[in-house]
Protein backbone atom coordinates (compact mmCIF):
# COMPACT_ATOMS: atom_id res chain seq x y z
CA UNK A 1 0.00 0.00 0.00
CA UNK A 2 0.69 3.90 -0.63
CA UNK A 3 1.12 6.41 1.60
CA UNK A 4 0.57 9.87 0.61
CA UNK A 5 4.15 11.80 0.89
CA UNK A 6 3.72 15.13 0.32
CA UNK A 7 6.25 17.24 -1.49
CA UNK A 8 7.76 20.18 -0.99
CA UNK A 9 5.34 22.42 -3.58
CA UNK A 10 1.90 20.43 -3.95
CA UNK A 11 -0.25 21.14 -6.88
CA UNK A 12 -3.97 21.46 -6.42
CA UNK A 13 -6.00 21.51 -9.28
CA UNK A 14 -9.87 23.03 -9.47
CA UNK A 15 -12.05 23.05 -11.61
CA UNK A 16 -15.05 25.90 -11.07
CA UNK A 17 -12.69 28.11 -9.37
CA UNK A 18 -13.50 31.57 -11.48
CA UNK A 19 -16.46 32.16 -8.77
CA UNK A 20 -17.94 30.83 -5.23
CA UNK A 21 -17.24 27.65 -3.93
CA UNK A 22 -14.24 26.51 -6.44
CA UNK A 23 -13.07 30.11 -6.01
CA UNK A 24 -12.73 30.34 -2.06
CA UNK A 25 -11.48 26.59 -1.98
CA UNK A 26 -8.63 27.56 -4.67
CA UNK A 27 -7.69 30.56 -2.51
CA UNK A 28 -8.02 28.82 0.51
CA UNK A 29 -5.52 25.86 -0.51
CA UNK A 30 -2.84 28.35 -1.97
CA UNK A 31 -2.85 29.62 2.13
CA UNK A 32 -2.27 25.97 2.87
CA UNK A 33 0.81 25.72 0.65
CA UNK A 34 -0.39 24.85 -2.34
CA UNK A 35 0.33 25.56 -5.76
CA UNK A 36 -3.16 25.79 -7.40
CA UNK A 37 -4.17 24.80 -11.54
CA UNK A 38 -8.02 27.08 -12.00
CA UNK A 39 -10.30 25.90 -14.40
CA UNK A 40 -13.25 28.42 -15.32
CA UNK A 41 -16.20 28.09 -18.24
CA UNK A 42 -17.17 31.34 -19.46
CA UNK A 43 -15.69 33.82 -16.90
CA UNK A 44 -12.30 34.06 -18.10
CA UNK A 45 -12.06 36.98 -15.98
CA UNK A 46 -13.15 35.38 -12.86
CA UNK A 47 -10.53 32.78 -13.02
CA UNK A 48 -7.83 35.46 -13.59
CA UNK A 49 -9.19 37.26 -10.50
CA UNK A 50 -8.80 33.67 -8.61
CA UNK A 51 -5.37 33.34 -9.96
CA UNK A 52 -4.20 36.30 -8.67
CA UNK A 53 -5.78 35.67 -5.04
CA UNK A 54 -3.57 32.73 -5.28
CA UNK A 55 -0.37 34.42 -6.46
CA UNK A 56 -1.36 36.98 -3.23
CA UNK A 57 -0.82 34.00 -1.35
CA UNK A 58 2.53 33.47 -2.54
CA UNK A 59 2.06 30.22 -4.70
CA UNK A 60 1.76 30.12 -8.47
CA UNK A 61 -1.31 29.76 -10.50
CA UNK A 62 -2.42 28.24 -13.80
CA UNK A 63 -6.04 29.32 -15.28
CA UNK A 64 -7.62 27.04 -18.17
CA UNK A 65 -10.77 26.72 -20.21
CA UNK A 66 -13.28 23.68 -19.22
CA UNK A 67 -16.22 23.22 -20.38
CA UNK A 68 -17.82 19.40 -18.94
CA UNK A 69 -20.05 19.25 -22.19
CA UNK A 70 -17.10 18.61 -24.19
CA UNK A 71 -17.00 15.03 -23.24
CA UNK A 72 -14.60 13.06 -23.35
CA UNK A 73 -11.69 15.77 -24.71
CA UNK A 74 -12.84 18.74 -22.03
CA UNK A 75 -10.49 16.05 -19.18
CA UNK A 76 -7.60 17.13 -21.24
CA UNK A 77 -7.26 19.94 -19.05
CA UNK A 78 -5.84 18.11 -16.07
CA UNK A 79 -3.09 16.96 -18.14
CA UNK A 80 -2.73 20.41 -19.21
CA UNK A 81 -2.63 21.99 -15.71
CA UNK A 82 -0.41 19.09 -14.33
CA UNK A 83 2.30 19.50 -17.11
CA UNK A 84 2.49 23.01 -16.85
CA UNK A 85 2.77 23.53 -12.93
CA UNK A 86 4.48 19.82 -12.71
CA UNK A 87 2.67 17.60 -10.95
CA UNK A 88 -0.70 17.45 -9.48
CA UNK A 89 -1.45 16.02 -5.79
CA UNK A 90 -4.95 17.33 -4.86
CA UNK A 91 -7.64 17.30 -7.27
CA UNK A 92 -11.44 19.00 -6.51
CA UNK A 93 -13.97 18.67 -8.86
CA UNK A 94 -16.65 22.00 -8.19
CA UNK A 95 -17.42 22.81 -11.82
CA UNK A 96 -20.90 22.14 -11.32
CA UNK A 97 -24.67 22.84 -13.11
CA UNK A 98 -28.28 22.61 -12.51
CA UNK A 99 -32.11 23.58 -13.53
CA UNK A 100 -35.11 24.36 -12.21
CA UNK A 101 -37.39 21.97 -14.19
CA UNK A 102 -40.13 19.83 -13.20
CA UNK A 103 -40.00 16.09 -14.26
CA UNK A 104 -42.02 15.42 -16.95
CA UNK A 105 -40.95 18.51 -18.64
CA UNK A 106 -37.55 17.64 -18.94
CA UNK A 107 -35.89 17.30 -22.35
CA UNK A 108 -32.98 15.23 -23.18
CA UNK A 109 -30.50 17.81 -23.84
CA UNK A 110 -31.01 19.50 -20.22
CA UNK A 111 -30.44 16.15 -18.88
CA UNK A 112 -27.89 15.28 -20.66
CA UNK A 113 -26.32 18.64 -19.75
CA UNK A 114 -26.25 18.13 -16.23
CA UNK A 115 -25.45 14.57 -15.74
CA UNK A 116 -22.30 14.99 -18.07
CA UNK A 117 -21.04 18.17 -16.30
CA UNK A 118 -22.31 17.11 -12.72
CA UNK A 119 -21.02 13.09 -12.78
CA UNK A 120 -19.51 12.22 -16.01
CA UNK A 121 -17.18 15.41 -16.11
CA UNK A 122 -15.99 14.26 -12.57
CA UNK A 123 -15.24 10.64 -13.35
CA UNK A 124 -13.49 11.40 -16.36
CA UNK A 125 -10.82 14.14 -14.47
CA UNK A 126 -10.66 11.97 -11.65
CA UNK A 127 -9.34 9.07 -13.85
CA UNK A 128 -6.41 11.62 -15.45
CA UNK A 129 -6.05 13.02 -11.83
CA UNK A 130 -5.56 9.30 -10.61
CA UNK A 131 -3.74 7.98 -12.93
CA UNK A 132 -1.03 10.67 -12.62
CA UNK A 133 -0.77 10.54 -8.73
CA UNK A 134 -0.50 6.22 -9.19
CA UNK A 135 2.76 7.18 -11.51
CA UNK A 136 4.48 10.10 -9.44
CA UNK A 137 3.85 6.80 -6.46
CA UNK A 138 3.26 8.93 -3.73
CA UNK A 139 -0.55 9.19 -3.33
CA UNK A 140 -2.92 12.22 -3.47
CA UNK A 141 -6.60 13.21 -2.44
CA UNK A 142 -9.66 13.54 -4.59
CA UNK A 143 -12.54 15.83 -3.49
CA UNK A 144 -15.96 15.68 -5.28
CA UNK A 145 -18.47 18.55 -4.50
CA UNK A 146 -21.67 17.19 -4.29
CA UNK A 147 -24.54 18.90 -2.57
CA UNK A 148 -27.11 17.80 0.25
CA UNK A 149 -28.92 16.31 -2.93
CA UNK A 150 -26.50 13.59 -2.95
CA UNK A 151 -28.54 12.78 -0.12
CA UNK A 152 -32.43 14.11 -0.45
CA UNK A 153 -34.52 14.82 -3.42
CA UNK A 154 -35.54 18.39 -4.16
CA UNK A 155 -38.11 19.29 -6.47
CA UNK A 156 -37.28 20.28 -9.79
CA UNK A 157 -34.25 18.92 -9.81
CA UNK A 158 -34.40 15.53 -10.83
CA UNK A 159 -31.02 15.43 -13.18
CA UNK A 160 -29.04 17.11 -10.66
CA UNK A 161 -30.51 15.24 -7.55
CA UNK A 162 -29.43 11.71 -10.17
CA UNK A 163 -26.06 13.22 -10.80
CA UNK A 164 -25.03 14.53 -7.16
CA UNK A 165 -26.51 11.30 -5.92
CA UNK A 166 -24.89 9.09 -8.63
CA UNK A 167 -21.26 10.77 -7.60
CA UNK A 168 -21.39 10.38 -4.15
CA UNK A 169 -21.76 6.28 -5.01
CA UNK A 170 -19.20 6.96 -7.37
CA UNK A 171 -17.04 8.64 -4.80
CA UNK A 172 -16.99 5.06 -2.57
CA UNK A 173 -16.44 2.97 -5.60
CA UNK A 174 -13.24 5.28 -6.10
CA UNK A 175 -12.49 5.40 -2.35
CA UNK A 176 -12.19 1.42 -2.73
CA UNK A 177 -10.21 1.24 -5.84
CA UNK A 178 -7.38 4.05 -4.84
CA UNK A 179 -6.91 3.20 -1.40
CA UNK A 180 -4.13 0.74 -2.48
CA UNK A 181 -2.14 3.78 -4.30
CA UNK A 182 -2.45 6.02 -0.99
CA UNK A 183 -5.36 7.73 -2.94
CA UNK A 184 -8.06 9.08 -0.72
CA UNK A 185 -11.70 10.38 -2.39
CA UNK A 186 -13.99 12.16 -0.52
CA UNK A 187 -16.92 13.90 -0.89
CA UNK A 188 -18.12 17.45 0.65
CA UNK A 189 -22.12 18.41 0.11
CA UNK A 190 -22.84 22.33 0.97
CA UNK A 191 -26.16 22.95 1.56
CA UNK A 192 -27.50 26.39 0.71
CA UNK A 193 -24.29 28.37 0.30
CA UNK A 194 -24.02 32.04 -0.35
CA UNK A 195 -22.55 31.84 -4.09
CA UNK A 196 -23.24 33.35 -7.86
CA UNK A 197 -25.30 30.30 -8.30
CA UNK A 198 -27.67 30.83 -5.45
CA UNK A 199 -28.06 34.55 -6.04
CA UNK A 200 -26.26 35.68 -3.57
CA UNK A 201 -22.63 36.86 -4.29
CA UNK A 202 -20.79 38.62 -2.05
CA UNK A 203 -23.85 37.93 0.63
CA UNK A 204 -23.05 39.08 4.38
CA UNK A 205 -24.66 35.62 5.61
CA UNK A 206 -25.11 36.55 9.04
CA UNK A 207 -27.80 39.35 7.64
CA UNK A 208 -30.20 36.43 6.05
CA UNK A 209 -32.62 34.80 8.14
CA UNK A 210 -33.43 31.12 6.88
CA UNK A 211 -35.75 29.59 9.01
CA UNK A 212 -36.05 26.35 7.44
CA UNK A 213 -31.71 25.77 8.45
CA UNK A 214 -31.21 25.11 12.33
CA UNK A 215 -28.31 27.42 12.40
CA UNK A 216 -30.92 30.36 10.74
CA UNK A 217 -28.65 31.32 7.96
CA UNK A 218 -26.67 30.16 4.16
CA UNK A 219 -23.33 29.40 4.50
CA UNK A 220 -20.47 31.04 3.33
CA UNK A 221 -17.92 29.20 0.98
CA UNK A 222 -15.56 29.50 2.67
CA UNK A 223 -16.78 28.17 5.67
CA UNK A 224 -16.97 25.15 2.50
CA UNK A 225 -13.39 25.65 1.55
CA UNK A 226 -12.01 24.66 4.99
CA UNK A 227 -13.93 21.21 4.92
CA UNK A 228 -12.44 20.85 1.55
CA UNK A 229 -8.79 21.87 2.63
CA UNK A 230 -8.89 19.26 5.37
CA UNK A 231 -9.98 16.48 3.58
CA UNK A 232 -7.13 17.80 0.45
CA UNK A 233 -4.29 17.52 3.42
CA UNK A 234 -2.60 15.96 5.04
CA UNK A 235 -4.19 15.65 8.64
CA UNK A 236 -6.92 13.46 6.60
CA UNK A 237 -4.95 10.62 5.61
CA UNK A 238 -7.45 8.01 7.25
CA UNK A 239 -10.31 9.75 5.50
CA UNK A 240 -12.00 7.96 2.58
CA UNK A 241 -15.14 7.42 0.89
CA UNK A 242 -16.90 9.32 3.48
CA UNK A 243 -19.83 12.53 2.51
CA UNK A 244 -19.17 15.20 4.62
CA UNK A 245 -22.16 18.02 5.05
CA UNK A 246 -21.80 21.23 4.85
CA UNK A 247 -25.11 22.31 5.62
CA UNK A 248 -26.07 24.23 9.17
CA UNK A 249 -27.76 21.27 9.90
CA UNK A 250 -30.20 21.17 7.12
CA UNK A 251 -30.45 17.33 6.56
CA UNK A 252 -31.13 16.59 10.15
CA UNK A 253 -34.27 18.43 9.41
CA UNK A 254 -35.47 15.12 7.25
CA UNK A 255 -38.33 15.80 5.16
CA UNK A 256 -39.40 19.12 6.79
CA UNK A 257 -35.31 20.15 5.66
CA UNK A 258 -35.72 23.58 3.31
CA UNK A 259 -34.54 26.97 3.06
CA UNK A 260 -37.81 27.61 1.95
CA UNK A 261 -39.25 27.58 5.28
CA UNK A 262 -40.36 31.50 6.27
CA UNK A 263 -41.31 30.37 10.06
CA UNK A 264 -39.52 28.91 12.78
CA UNK A 265 -42.89 26.92 14.41
CA UNK A 266 -40.33 23.98 13.77
CA UNK A 267 -38.47 24.72 16.84
CA UNK A 268 -41.51 24.14 19.01
CA UNK A 269 -42.84 20.78 19.78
Amino acid sequence: MTAHTWPDAPVALVTGADSGIGRAVAVKLAQQGMDVGITYHRDRTGGENTAEEVRAAGRRAAVARLDLTELPEAADVVDTLADELGRVDVLVNCAGTGTATRFLDLDHTTVRRVVDVDLVGPLLCSQRAARRMIAQEDGGRIVNITSVHEHQPRVGAAPYCAAKGGLGLLTQVMALELAEYGITVNSVAPGEIATPMTGQEDTDVAAVDRPGIPLGRPGDAREVASVVAFLAGPDSSYVTGASWAVDGGMLRMGPQAGSHLRSDDWRRP
